[in-house]
């Protein structure tokens, strides 16, 4: 891996993360790792699931976003690379 390789992937891993942990319930973090269904998921599920449950369907997304963004940020770039961006892995 080259360093300018490696660069970029780390700035995807913390920009993923950060997005994760602060805006997770609305799937940001799955549309910059280019996993749009499951962006869209979490989207509809925070915005409708939430008005229909009273917020519980928005917590619950929130939550795995907030796990999710812990995740990507304690992987190495080798193994974020690995797992996220060639292994093409959706959920946590």
């Amino acid at each position: 891996m080259t360093d300018s390789n490696l660069n970029e992937i780390s700035n995807k891993k913390l920009a993923a993360g950060l997005l994760g942990i602060f805006l997770g319930a609305f799937g940001i973090h799955k549309f910059l790792l280019g996993y749009t269904t499951p962006g869209i998921i979490m989207l509809v599920v925070t915005l409708v699931g939430g008005v229909l449950t009273c917020g519980v369907a928005s917590g619950v997304m929130g939550v795995i976003g907030l796990i999710e963004g812990i995740i990507y940020l304690t992987k190495t770039p080798e193994e974020f690379q690995a797992t996220y961006v060639d292994g093409k892995k959706e959920w946590f």
